[in-house]
């Protein structure tokens, strides 16, 4: 059974001040679904000593393991901060710092090797949807981002319609259900049927508390991946208990 997963990526948002909120978010955490807080690299260790309960994870890695790479953080280094996660090729790194699918593949072999759970984001355009090569794309993005050697325990996949983050507009549920089946289908070929069933999917784009119960509801939707509704405990536990509330 897929342990469900709610995860709230805060991007560059949040200072010191703002960990307070990690305190109602960890209460949440005892009631079933695994909750995973990805704040700035600035304040990753001082979550993971506050927040013991909850999982802390990064918003990026590099694909060395050290070097000369200045504003870079490692793996290894996000590790060390305490982190047990981290997102890779989210939509804003491939579209504002040109990463392409080899790119995220290396970052997602850097993140194994420290020991991290890679979050492998994919997805698609308003045109490539509006065109009907949503998954195309997909398929594209999955083949290409993810390395030989995935396991349950290792990669979780977030599939974000980019037209949908951030903009309150939301795919349908049967367009949502078609992705993640397509996806689940997709890890059991390349995968086999014990890893690709156990590789928990995410959605994400625009979760929020007033949608999120209908879109845990969807076939191989086992979580969410939630931006901006993550920065406050008042906006994200909610999500969490309609997490908790659905049974797959």
């Amino acid at each position: 059974m897929r342990r469900k997963l709610a995860a709230g990526n805060w991007k560059m948002n949040g200072s010191g001040a703002a960990l307070a909120e990690l305190d109602e978010m960890a209460k949440a955490a005892s009631n079933g679904a695994e909750i995973l807080v990805c704040p700035p690299a600035t304040l990753i260790g001082a979550a993971a000593s506050r927040a013991p309960g909850l999982a802390i994870g990064g918003q990026d890695c590099h694909a060395r393991a050290s070097g000369a790479h200045t504003g870079d953080i490692s793996a290894a280094m996000l590790k060390d901060a305490g982190a047990s996660h981290v997102i890779l090729g989210h939509s804003e790194r491939r579209a504002d710092h040109d990463e392409h699918d080899e790119d995220v593949r290396d970052k997602c072999g850097a993140a194994w090797e420290a020991g991290l759970v890679a979050v492998v984001c994919v997805g698609e355009t308003l045109d490539e949807r509006e065109a009907s090569n949503t998954l195309d794309i997909i398929a594209g993005q999955l083949a290409g981002s993810i390395p030989d050697g995935a396991t349950g325990h290792n990669l979780v996949v977030a599939y974000e319609p980019v037209w949908a983050i951030g903009t309150g507009k939301v795919p349908t549920t049967d367009q949502i259900g078609e992705v993640h089946d397509f996806m689940r289908a997709s890890l059991e070929r390349r995968f086999g049927p014990g890893v690709g069933r156990s590789v928990r999917l995410l959605y994400g784009g625009s979760v929020k508390a007033s949608n999120a119960s209908d879109i845990f509801h969807v076939s191989n939707v086992d979580g969410a991946l939630v931006g901006g509704a993550s920065l406050k405990a008042a906006d994200f536990v909610p999500i969490v208990d309609a997490l908790n509330a659905v049974s797959h």
